[in-house]
């Protein structure tokens, strides 16, 4: 807990907000092991409870998955604000852990979605089942096509990723 209570504090103060005046905190956790140590944390370090984001959280949007509770908090907080940032219909597409893709129908209403490995993921299977590729380094390069086996390897990569 207080391993996140001053990483929480630290990422405020770098970026010049005083923690005190936050007033509510909202969690999109989609590690539920976790929830107990954020919201401790949350009312250790900010003194407020957190409202913990789920499909029966008022965001404004309907869900039309079946069944609703199985979609994450993260694609919640991500389809909710694509709702309100965007005219209908709409997708958006994320990639962290995983590469997710949401789509809004015209009504504005969750239809579902796809996940796949995120590039990280993807990566480090790579490196981990094949015996000469090294683990590379993830970033947008300057130009697609690479001379050397690193590069290519990042590069298709972000290719395949990114819809480059």
């Amino acid at each position: 807990m207080d391993e996140y209570g001053v990483h929480a504090r630290n990422l405020f103060e770098l970026a010049g907000i005083d923690f005190k005046a936050i007033t509510a905190i909202a969690i999109a956790s989609v590690v539920p092991p976790l929830n107990y140590t954020l919201k401790i944390m949350a009312e250790t370090y900010f003194h407020l409870t957190p409202l913990f984001v789920d499909h029966t959280t008022d965001t404004g949007l309907r869900i039309l998955y079946e069944p609703a509770s199985d979609v994450g908090a993260d694609r919640i907080v991500d389809a909710g604000r694509q709702l309100r940032s965007m005219a209908h219909p709409a997708s958006s597409l994320t990639s962290e852990t995983a590469t997710t893709f949401n789509a809004i129908n015209q009504q504005g209403e969750y239809v579902g979605g796809v996940i796949t490995p995120g590039i990280m993921i993807s990566t480090d299977a790579l490196f981990e089942r094949t015996a000469k590729l090294p683990r590379v380094d993830i970033r947008r390069p300057q130009r697609l096509l690479a001379r050397e086996r690193l590069r290519r390897c990042s590069r298709g990569c972000i290719m395949v990723s990114w819809d480059w």
